[in-house]
């Protein structure tokens, strides 16, 4: 069968035509994703301190990997922690907070990068030998919140992963939450670590 010329053909042919087309070509059984699948996200830590009666007490589980806050009898929050991983084990004890410090550097780990800030050793020390064109760089610890004389604190940082010890020995808190309870806390603090 041969069409007539396509200004004659009726729209009635070019419109079943079409849908015919779109639907042969059309994909079947389709499961619409996103492009990029949100992951799950932890929630690291809850905040709920209404101020009233009481001093604040911090209890760190290391077994768990959590710290629970304490108003008084009343428990005012809870957040993931990361402790002393294997070789750099955080005491257990009982402590108070001495010092506080907003903007604090380690004296003693940090990392190596090269000339574009990229890291080249993760894990250094101030004299670990640093290769030509690079530089060692302190690890930051802000909100530092001394515990021990031996340089072991809490402070803002990384928690890789939920649950797991990550740290040279110190106290990580979640970024977003160590400046709450630094504010918080006071010189004087208690704070027990048990296992």
């Amino acid at each position: 069968m041969v069409l007539p010329p396509f200004s004659l053909v009726p729209l009635r042919y070019l419109a079943a035509s079409s849908c015919l087309v779109l639907a042969a070509c059309g994909p079947v059984n389709v499961i619409n994703k996103p492009l990029h699948p949100q992951k799950a996200e932890y929630v690291l830590y809850e905040w709920h301190d209404d101020y009233g009666p009481g001093k604040l007490k911090i209890n760190i589980d290391l077994t768990e990997q959590r710290a629970t806050y304490r108003r008084g009898d009343r428990v005012v929050g809870w957040s993931y922690v990361a402790t002393g991983k294997e070789g750099h084990g955080t005491p257990s004890g009982s402590y108070r907070i001495t010092e506080k410090i907003e903007d604090k550097h380690s004296n003693r780990y940090g990392w190596i990068e090269d000339e574009w800030g990229n890291v080249t050793n993760g894990d250094a020390t101030p004299g670990t030998k640093v290769p030509a064109g690079e530089r060692y760089v302190p690890a930051p610890m802000p909100f530092w919140m001394r515990i021990t004389g031996g340089g072991i604190g809490m402070h803002a940082g990384v928690i890789p992963r939920p649950g797991e010890t990550a740290s040279h020995g110190c106290i990580r808190l979640p970024k977003e939450f160590a400046p709450t309870l630094f504010e918080a806390v006071e010189v004087g603090t208690p704070v027990t670590i048990e296992n």
